[in-house]
């Protein structure tokens, strides 16, 4: 779908769309639509149920006097209200609803239409994004498709009152949409086409926006002593693969911001088998490492003024009789040694050599990984909330900001050193499962003793990665979740 803005414009085809603040509070699109049609806004919201209230629909077909297919009144809700989330919400709505109608081109008029907290160009934009982000959709491998997976909303058009000041706000946003779209398609790849080779080679092509990326090779982590991320790999056909993303758009020598990403392109549970019901949704395992490919497209798309590297994690969990095993013994990068309880908690396992090899590497102001780490996550917070572990309170309290104004919500879970103790092994330093319950919290302990004590934070986004019930901005898809929280998050807080 491309959005387009314009000020001198109105449509001879299609549909318009006509905003109206909540208790049905015309906005000057509204009256000027309701004049040229002798009232029939003014009609059709007396003898119905709409009132303007945030996200609120209304269809006016065939409107008298325009040469147009309908009307879509659309809530705005009260004034005082909108925000950046509340209104690329709205947006969602609209998106889903022309998903499903006849036209091709939709028309939204926001001209006029000022806010007390947000500016006529902000407004339109940020509803814009919302319907972008939910007109995705994955049709690749589609053969057959219905009429309505074939229908495509050509034509965009935001009618605003400065369209040049649009245009440059939107800039931003729309590499924040690509990244997602990226994050997106790599987590709907099927397992027989996304594996860790396949993978690192779709994220070598973010050099062509000017991201530095590295992949280092099983012959190259054998050498570096990575034995964490191979032990993981070994019952897989497909070679585990560690890809590392730089952009450099900051300062020369700035200390980096790192993220770091769990990239299991289909995962078992290895010898730990899982159950087979809903196994095929494992190809989604590398949620964490797609998100932050995703982030990595959006500031290389936006020129972002930040140093930040990238960090992913590539393997695939396999039965096999090469697999590691549980009872197992791994030395990690770091020297540590982990005794294998549970061959399906591998997502840490990869994490502990991409972690302490980010932070020597690279010695970065901060890491924040993430990863779809833990079934407990889901049981905690469900599909609302990503599960959020640090060692740094000033990283919970800018990721949590950032969480509220997005959508992409963090909720922080506690760190205590009576968790950490439920991980030490007998026969090593450290096992990688701890006692029956709180799994996420000893999970989020696991990983935090291959920091080195640098300033961490922990996002398992087991529950917020992909969704059985519907998202504002997905629907059924996977997510793209943290692309747009860790994007806002630099901008707002280190990007100069």
């Amino acid at each position: 779908m491309q959005v387009t803005f314009n000020a001198n414009y109105f449509p001879t085809e299609g549909a318009i769309v006509v905003p109206i603040f909540e208790g049905n509070d015309f906005t000057a699109p509204a009256n000027q639509i309701n004049e040229k049609t002798g009232g029939a806004i003014s009609r059709a919201v007396e003898h119905s149920s709409f009132t303007g209230k945030s996200g609120d629909l209304l269809d006016i077909y065939a409107p008298t006097g325009l040469n147009l297919s309908r009307i879509i009144l659309i809530g705005l809700g009260k004034k005082e209200d909108a925000t950046e989330k509340s209104v690329s919400e709205i947006g969602t709505k609209l998106a889903t609803k022309i998903s499903y109608g006849p036209e091709s081109s939709i028309t939204v008029l926001f001209n006029n239409i000022n806010l007390d907290n947000m500016k006529n160009h902000e407004l339109a934009v940020h509803f814009s994004v919302g319907a972008l982000l939910r007109s995705y959709r994955f049709n690749k491998y589609k053969t057959q498709l219905k009429e309505a997976q074939k229908k495509k909303i050509n034509e965009f058009m935001v009618i605003v009152d400065q369209p040049q000041a649009a245009d440059e706000f939107f800039h931003r946003y729309s590499s924040i949409v690509e990244g997602v779209f990226f994050a997106r398609n790599l987590m709907c790849e099927p397992p027989n086409v996304l594996h860790p080779k396949s993978m690192a080679k779709e994220l070598a092509e973010l050099s062509n926006l000017g991201v530095k990326v590295d992949i280092i090779n099983e012959k190259d982590m054998e050498k570096l002593g990575m034995n964490a991320i191979l032990a993981v790999g070994k019952g897989s056909e497909c070679e585990s693969q560690l890809v590392v993303m730089q952009w450099n758009g900051g300062t020369d020598h700035e200390a980096p911001l790192a993220f770091v990403g769990k990239g299991v392109t289909f995962d078992t549970g290895g010898i730990s088998l899982k159950p087979p019901p809903k196994m095929d949704e494992m190809k989604y395992d590398m949620g964490g490492a797609a998100a932050v490919a995703g982030l990595m497209k959006s500031l290389a798309g936006r020129k972002a003024k930040v140093n930040v590297v990238g960090v992913v994690g590539l393997v695939e969990n396999m039965p096999d009789a090469a697999a590691y095993r549980p009872g197992d013994i791994i030395k990690t990068l770091s020297g540590q040694t982990i005794e294998v309880l549970n061959t399906d908690a591998e997502g840490r396992v990869v994490l502990a050599d991409a972690l302490w090899y980010t932070q020597s590497k690279f010695s970065p102001k901060f890491m924040i990984d993430l990863a779809t780490l833990t079934g407990s996550m889901v049981v905690a917070l469900g599909n609302k909330y990503a599960g959020m572990f640090s060692n740094d309170e000033s990283l919970v309290h800018k990721l949590f900001q950032s969480g509220q104004e997005t959508g992409e919500h963090v909720w922080q879970m506690p760190m205590d050193d009576r968790y950490d103790k439920d991980i030490d092994s007998k026969i090593a330093d450290v096992k990688n499962t701890g006692a029956n319950g709180a799994g996420s919290i000893t999970a989020a302990h696991f990983l935090k003793r291959f920091t080195n004590n640098v300033p961490w934070a922990h996002l398992d986004i087991a529950g917020t990665a992909w969704t059985d019930e519907p998202n504002p901005y997905s629907g059924t898809l996977p997510t793209g979740f943290g692309v747009r929280l860790l994007d806002h998050f630099i901008h707002k807080y280190y990007e100069k």
